[in-house]
């Protein structure tokens, strides 16, 4: 299957908000903590600034998701590292099987090389194994569990959560 990976524009938030609301429905099935409903704003200014990306298989959006190069309130002082943090993974259901994750991986490993980062980054809420043992077949290191300090300003799921941390050396 032919896919690409490219910035996400103005009018594809509707999709990219669309993916997020099935992904949330999926995890509010499977788990306690689930995503809350993101503010359009945020992800329009991820559009903006070219940090929001999309997978395109047939004309159809696959698969999207955001990158930064900064994440002080979940990374803390390994935010001072230069690394490429991945953020809300959401895959088009009819797609499934794809492996995404692995997709993004070998994009994300290019991506921090010619941005000159030594890491790519993930983080999760909670201690799901079932993610945790995921990422780290995708390539990712598991360094452990966070309790976060300040959540201000980020996304509700955060609020008081314990997080779980991914990292691949470049």
């Amino acid at each position: 299957m032919n896919f690409q990976i490219e910035n996400s524009k103005s009018n594809d938030i509707d999709e990219i908000f669309r993916l997020y609301q099935m992904a949330t429905d999926f995890q509010k099935t499977m788990f306690t903590v689930h995503w809350p409903d993101f503010d359009r704003k945020i992800v329009q200014n991820e559009i903006s600034e070219n940090k929001q990306w999309k997978i395109i298989i047939d004309g159809k959006m696959a698969c999207v998701w955001a990158t930064t190069f900064n994440d002080p309130q979940i990374w803390e002082e390994k935010n001072e590292d230069p690394a490429v943090y991945i953020h809300r993974i959401a895959a088009n259901p009819e797609f499934k099987g794809q492996n995404f994750v692995l997709q993004i991986v070998e994009w994300a490993k290019r991506y921090a090389e010619e941005n000159h980062k030594q890491f790519v980054r993930m983080d999760t809420v909670g201690n799901n194994l079932g993610l945790i043992t995921y990422y780290t077949k995708c390539g990712f290191e598991f360094l452990g569990l966070l309790k976060l300090k300040n959540t201000e300003g980020l996304p509700a799921h955060y609020d008081n959560a314990t997080v779980s941390l991914f990292e691949l050396k470049i």
